[in-house]
């Protein structure tokens, strides 16, 4: 298993301690198949709060689906089951890593994008890959952030067009996210 960090870069202007938000938020990825290379065509999107069960009951994913090229069973998880209850995980069943590919949110490593990181890659969170890689990343709603000096909330920010801006009326200046990018690591 290979772990890959997002990095995320933007320029902020009075804005800080830009997040995702909820469980409910979507990661919107596209994935490459660690068995033949094939990269998914379409956006694809998994939250903490979605699972379903892998084939022959071996714990849950968030995701379930099946490589167009090469037809292996493919699976996202979010790493809500416990150790207990996935075998992936499990020392003893090396075979059952080998044969099936997952991808899982270290929720524990999402973090905040803030003001000092402006202009230089940050890891946001890192993805947890059994057979799959993350190439790309789109991100969309679901962002909030709040004022540098004011700490005025701005929720429901949608980055989709890599640039978003609003007004702080605490201070009485425009506030914004511009030029987002992003790439990824192996950490």
């Amino acid at each position: 298993m290979v772990k890959f960090g997002l990095q995320f870069k933007a320029t902020l202007e009075n804005i800080t301690n830009v997040r995702p938000e909820g469980e409910d938020f979507r990661w919107y990825l596209k994935l490459k198949c660690g068995n033949c290379g094939e990269i998914s065509d379409k956006w694809q999107y998994i939250t903490l709060m979605d699972s379903m069960p892998l084939k022959g009951g071996r714990g849950s994913a968030s995701m379930v689906q099946k490589c167009k090229l090469c037809s292996r069973d493919n699976s996202i998880g979010m790493g809500h089951f416990a150790i207990s209850q996935c075998p992936l995980l499990n020392q003893t069943t090396s075979t059952v890593i080998k044969n099936t590919q997952t991808h899982d949110i270290l929720k524990d490593t999402i973090t905040s994008y803030n003001a000092e990181d402006s202009d230089r890659f940050k890891t946001m969170v890192q993805f947890e890959c059994r057979g799959l890689e993350p190439v790309d990343f789109q991100p969309q709603a679901g962002f909030s952030a709040q004022g540098a000096e004011s700490g005025t909330p701005f929720p429901e920010i949608n980055l989709l067009e890599r640039d978003w801006n609003d007004y702080d009326e605490k201070i009485s200046e425009s506030v914004g996210i511009y030029e987002v990018t992003h790439k990824f690591v192996k950490c």
